[in-house]
């Protein structure tokens, strides 16, 4: 199975067209002779085309260089291509294709949707050195559409593949062939000119006339659809799309919470749905905690001098820690190859489209739910800081020390103000700049709180494998090193705090709230 970002160029040609020569274009010092080939591909997909709304083509091709099952999706303004050996019987995706596609398909089957046979003539640009700059594909098409009154057509078509050149000499190849005739193609696909009147008409984003509503109904829409194009990645193991998923949930999560007055579901519906993605958030984060736990110790550890580290802690953390996280990644997978996970994907789209619905939001609706939401979170962190520092003796024989409880109420402050983040997230396109200046002020203040969090956290972490070191009789000494240098960096971070809070509270800040 091999993954590539594919870069490439496709143009309508005249009758009369004739290639030009590119030597000289681009470095271009050579070009190969034609390759000649026949490729036979048939395109899959649901009975709805939920692959081909989405920009998603899935193809068995035969012939040529790289037969097989091509699976391809956008890619930051490009497109990724997922190539897999197919067998000669093989009608249907192997498991790895229909894994990374699953999100949209949600499980319904897939079937030909369209067969596409090319009679290509393909030739390499190279420089000097024999590096090849693009490939430059002269193309026959004949297709059949096999859905709806199932078209036949044929055309011909250009297609440039950057190989080993940069943007740059791709865009001194289409200068050249735009100035022989040739005009970038109105298609996106040939599967797409291969569907014809059966193509699914592009998104046409939302409709919804209130400023409000469509400030709401965006920010959960483009929360659902990062969930949806993070999930082949997230399978993958990448840990940064682990991450990202991991953040749509929780604007999900919060969005639920905070502006439910303003969701035309029942409060039941809600919290089952907030329940549902709390599930899926608790999943991501396992990894994503295991994946940061693992660099943060390992930094530390290399930041310490040889001397003090004394013992196979490195080997132990790093043993410990990738039993943990594959552990989590095997829980993460099966949840996402469970029907509950497609269950909860199709909930997200209903949420949409009943948020989505009729009726005016008012901008002082979403203005009076954020203040709420802010305001929430300076109890939580005033109730946090007026707790006793003191961590001598318990509370009431079964509470936790004061210490420990001032630790956990300025987590939930944290969290707080990560939702009231949120919701000033989702306002700014209806408030502006005054509340992408409070997003960014309460991004400030969660991240001092974070860091208090991720001391604590890393400390106790630190205490737990120092304990199971002891038991194995191997020398505790840098697990307690490590654990105090944690401490510290906690009441570093709250030194932090006051100055954090006064710029999240000032009244130019926040006057848009009132």
């Amino acid at each position: 199975m091999a993954e590539k970002l594919e870069v490439e160029r496709k143009y309508e040609l005249p009758d009369d067209f004739a290639m030009p020569s590119m030597i000289g274009i681009a470095d271009v010092a050579t070009v190969t002779a034609p390759d000649d080939q026949r490729l036979d591909a048939t395109y899959y997909d649901t009975a709805g085309l939920r692959l081909t709304s989405s920009k998603v083509t899935l193809r068995r091709r035969s012939g040529g260089n790289d037969a097989g099952w091509h699976l391809k999706r956008p890619s930051g303004g490009e497109r990724s291509e997922l190539q897999v050996p197919a067998t000669a019987k093989q009608r249907t995706p192997p498991a790895e294709v229909a894994a990374q596609i699953r999100a949209l398909t949600r499980g319904e089957p897939l079937r030909p949707v369209a067969r596409i046979r090319t009679h290509r003539v393909e030739q390499g640009l190279r420089t000097a050195d024999g590096t090849t700059i693009a490939l430059v594909a002269d193309d026959t098409v004949a297709t059949e559409s096999l859905v709806g009154a199932g078209v036949a057509q044929r055309w011909r078509e250009l297609e440039v593949e950057l190989v080993d050149g940069s943007p740059e000499d791709l865009a001194r190849i289409d200068e050249a062939l735009r100035a022989a005739g040739a005009r970038p193609s109105a298609s996106p696909s040939k599967l797409s000119r291969a569907l014809g009147p059966d193509h699914p008409a592009p998104a046409t984003g939302s409709r919804v006339k209130s400023a409000g509503r469509r400030a709401v109904v965006d920010y959960v829409r483009a929360q659902r659809d990062a969930v949806v194009a993070l999930d082949p990645e997230a399978r993958a193991g990448d840990a940064e799309a682990v991450h990202k998923m991991r953040v749509a949930t929780r604007r999900l999560r919060s969005t639920l919470r905070t502006f439910a007055p303003l969701m035309d579901a029942s409060e039941g519906d809600l919290d089952r749905l907030h329940d549902e993605i709390k599930w899926l958030t608790g999943l991501l984060g396992e990894v994503r905690d295991s994946d940061v736990m693992a660099q943060r110790l390992a930094e530390l550890l290399a930041a310490e001098p040889p001397e003090l580290v004394i013992g196979p802690v490195a080997a132990r953390i790093a043993q410990l820690l990738a039993a943990r996280t594959a552990q989590a990644r095997r829980r993460l997978i099966a949840g996402l190859d469970s029907q509950r996970y497609i269950t909860l994907l199709n909930d997200l789209d209903a949420l949409v489209a009943a948020v989505g619905g009729p009726g005016r939001v008012a901008k002082r609706e979403l203005r009076h739910l954020a203040r709420r939401a802010v305001r929430r979170a300076d109890r939580r962190l005033t109730a946090a800081v007026n707790t006793p520092e003191t961590t001598a003796g318990a509370v009431g024989g079964t509470a936790p020390p004061p210490g420990r409880l001032r630790d956990e109420r300025l987590h939930e402050a944290r969290k707080a103000y990560k939702r009231a983040r949120y919701a000033a997230e989702l306002a700014t396109p209806v408030a502006g700049k005054p509340a992408a200046k409070l997003a960014d002020r309460l991004t400030d203040l969660q991240d001092v709180l974070g860091a208090h969090q991720d001391a604590n956290v890393t400390a106790d972490l630190l205490r737990e494998y120092g304990m199971h070191a002891f038991g194995e009789r191997e020398n505790a000494f840098t697990y307690g090193l490590l654990h105090a240098r944690q401490a510290e960096h906690g009441r570093i971070a709250l030194a932090q705090l006051p100055r954090a809070r006064r710029r999240a509270t000032r009244r130019k800040v926040r006057d848009w709230l009132s």
